[in-house]
């Protein structure tokens, strides 16, 4: 069966799965994306990765400002689809726009519902310090991610891989789960199943202070904020007044001892000086105590500056100084 489909996608994430409604055959009527949005420095306007990727395809691209209005209604429902397909959209489509699909309206989510429904599961699952997370193709209905799962498939979260890593891998899963059940509705045999509500957790979209360091959380806690918001919003923190960004980070390993700093090991320095101290040097970094242990900074980028290793940052700094002041 050659499937007519309304896709709805906007940002990279979405892109995959495009690729693959097209590869499997199906007849792409038309892809739903955001407006063109001004980036950079310049404010110039840009076109959404998904609208790119119709393009190239031939594929009729609408780009409404409102989803909710008779006009885009009747519009979806003159392509006459037989499913609707969402990817990172970022809207909640009415009942009349979902009801345009002959067999089902279909979302392509980064997680494993009812975890992390809403706007930011990837980032929000590595903050959480997740060692697993994944995709579900679900049946949309109004509700934010609540509707009944038809699949999902799952992948362990590497302590080193970051929130765009993270996407790029969960990209590539979602797609390759959106043509499995594609087979599924094809051959009969999709079941969908309705989600335990009573598991939900609900994710609101990141803000830019949602990157500030807590520096009296643990060293897990502050390593996992950094990956989780790379690119957007980015961790930082202070010194001196004057932000201060965090690009890689890890957790100092025990018994690993900073340069420049006698006496104590790392691990019992780490348990007595405040939190936000500055350690020492490493290696690779710079060692930064925490509420619990201690976290090496591996890339940084001051104020106005350009990124760079924390090692050298550090060289301008004396044990004792202290970040978040």
């Amino acid at each position: 069966m050659n499937f007519r489909v309304v896709f709805f996608g906007t940002p990279a994430f979405a892109v995959p799965s495009l690729d693959a409604l097209v590869a499997a055959g199906c007849t792409v009527a038309a892809a739903v994306t955001q407006p063109d949005r001004p980036v950079g420095r310049h404010q110039v306007p840009t076109p959404p990765p998904v609208k790119e990727a119709a393009l190239s395809y031939g594929i009729p691209v609408l780009q409404p400002e409102k989803v909710r209005t008779p006009e885009f209604e009747a519009a979806v429902r003159g392509f006459s689809p037989d499913l609707l397909v969402t990817a990172a959209y970022g809207r909640i489509l009415p009942a009349g726009v979902l009801g345009a699909a002959r067999i089902a309206p279909l979302n392509v989510h980064a997680s494993l519902l009812p975890r992390y429904r809403g706007a930011s599961p990837i980032q929000r699952c590595l903050i959480d310090g997740a060692t697993e997370t994944g995709v579900t193709i679900m049946r949309m209905d109004e509700g934010m991610d609540t509707g009944d799962v038809l699949l999902q498939r799952s992948v362990p979260v590497p302590e080193d891989m970051d929130a765009e890593a993270l996407e790029a891998l969960l990209s590539r899963l979602g797609a390759l789960a959106l043509v499995e059940a594609l087979d599924r509705i094809r051959a009969g045999t999709a079941v969908f199943t309705p989600q335990d509500a009573s598991r939900a957790t609900v994710v609101k979209p990141l803000d830019r202070e949602d990157g500030r360091i807590d520096w009296s959380a643990s060293a897990r806690a502050v390593r996992d904020l950094v990956r989780g918001t790379v690119p957007w919003p980015g961790a930082f923190t202070t010194l001196d007044g004057r932000r201060l960004k965090v690009h890689r980070a890890r957790v100092l390993a025990e018994g690993e001892a900073p340069g420049a700093v006698r006496g104590a090991t790392a691990s019992e320095r780490a348990h007595s000086a405040a939190p936000g101290t500055v350690l020492g040097l490493l290696p690779d970094g710079l060692a930064v105590a925490c509420g619990d242990g201690a976290t090496a900074l591996l890339e940084v980028q001051p104020e106005s500056g350009r990124r760079m290793g924390a090692r050298d940052f550090g060289l301008n700094l004396a044990p004792g100084s202290r970040f978040g002041s």
